[in-house]
């Protein structure tokens, strides 16, 4: 698949996933989505899918510990 279809396609979910995260507006509907176009961000804008892997899973890593750091904040404020 040419690269520019792949970043059309991915500008089209993350521009899907945005809006998601504006209709639905709760806590961990949204960390969850955050965390999908941190991946989507990752793989098809940084193209790290075809990089060096631990760069790949060093950011993967990050997006998701954050989500769970402020999902866990979210939960402990009540």
């Amino acid at each position: 698949m040419p690269t520019s279809i792949v970043l059309l396609l991915c500008w089209l979910a993350l521009a899907c996933l945005s809006l998601g995260t504006v209709m639905l507006g709760q806590g961990t509907v949204i960390l969850l989505l955050a965390a999908a176009k941190a991946w989507l961000i990752t793989d098809g804008f940084m193209e790290l899918r075809h990089g060096p892997q631990r760069w790949r899973w060093l950011l993967l890593s990050w997006a998701l510990v954050l989500a769970a750091l402020v999902g866990l904040g979210l939960h402990l404020r009540g």
